[in-house]
């Protein structure tokens, strides 16, 4: 298979895999929350180990072993863990548009994270996406009354993931599995101990339900991993919004959440400012194609 076309079918799947991912969580609701990310952090530690034993790799212990890469693994360890109970509790209270909300604006957040901390220049186009987006953020504010806290939070959150993910330079399943070992504590607590009280399941397939949160977690990981090697960022970067849109679409028509009109205002301000963000990756990606070739030619 053409290289291109296997990296946008397994990129496609991920991101599907991740935007149907709130069916699964609904699934889990006969445990709280809090629970349930519990679960997921020690199944996915425990679904991730094995993985990368049986390919022989011990590399992703060096995160937590060597003292450059060990704080910066226990801190997105720490972020993911917010990041993933703040999303399983957005899906499971009624506020998966909010949960596609965070995650269109993620990818401008992570721009304006590298802007600040690691001092990259903008574009003009992402100049401009930044002002449709933070319209888009003030008018959900102005219609509902109420500060989006729950979708800035979960972009936010992701964004500093993905800053400080640079910082470690691992495989998608090695990071998994050292970030997941950093916060295995907290994952036991969460599991074990009160105010939830204990964990009484009734039928098997609840205890098969919640050991499968580690699969869930690494099988579009490992298959993001492996497409993004395949593609330039530009295609990436245009790929990413399959999650949200199917979030969206999710919370509208499968959950029966409610989404006032005056609210399609701000939500246009925000794909008009993924589209300029998009347009942006696409131009770079050219400018760095061009800039390549000429250096090959001289």
């Amino acid at each position: 298979m053409n290289p291109i076309r296997k990296g946008i079918l397994l990129e496609v799947f991920s991101y599907t895999f991740w935007g149907v991912m709130p069916v699964y969580w609904h699934l889990l609701n006969f445990a709280s929350p809090l629970r349930i990310l519990g679960c997921r952090i020690v199944f996915a530690l425990v679904f991730t180990a094995l993985a990368l034993s049986v390919r022989k790799n011990k590399n992703w212990l060096l995160l937590l072993t060597k003292k450059e890469k060990r704080p910066f693994t226990i801190l997105c360890g720490l972020i993911i863990s917010v990041n993933w109970g703040l999303y399983i509790w957005a899906v499971n209270t009624g506020h998966t548009i909010d949960a596609s909300l965070g995650y269109y604006i993620n990818p401008l957040v992570s721009v304006l994270l590298a802007l600040i901390i690691l001092k990259e220049k903008l574009s003009v186009l992402q100049w401009v996406a930044f002002g449709f987006a933070a319209m888009g953020v003030f008018l959900v504010t102005f219609f509902s009354g109420v500060f989006p806290w729950v979708a800035l939070l979960l972009a936010i959150t992701f964004g500093f993931y993905g800053l400080f993910k640079k910082k470690n330079k691992a495989g998608s399943l090695e990071a998994l599995g050292a970030e997941t070992l950093a916060v295995l504590p907290l994952g036991l607590a969460l599991i074990i101990f009160p105010p939830q009280g204990l964990l009484l399941l009734n039928a098997p397939i609840q205890w098969l339900l919640l050991v499968s949160c580690g699969f869930v977690t690494a099988l579009p990981l490992y298959t993001f991993a492996k497409g993004a090697k395949l593609l330039p960022l530009s295609a990436i970067g245009f790929l990413q919004f399959i999650n949200p849109t199917i979030l969206f679409f999710m919370g509208i028509f499968a959950f029966g959440e409610e989404f006032m009109p005056n609210r399609l205002w701000a939500f246009a301000c925000i794909w008009i400012a993924v589209i300029l963000y998009c347009v942006s990756l696409v131009k770079r990606d050219r400018a760095n194609q061009d800039t390549a070739t000429q250096a090959a030619s001289k």
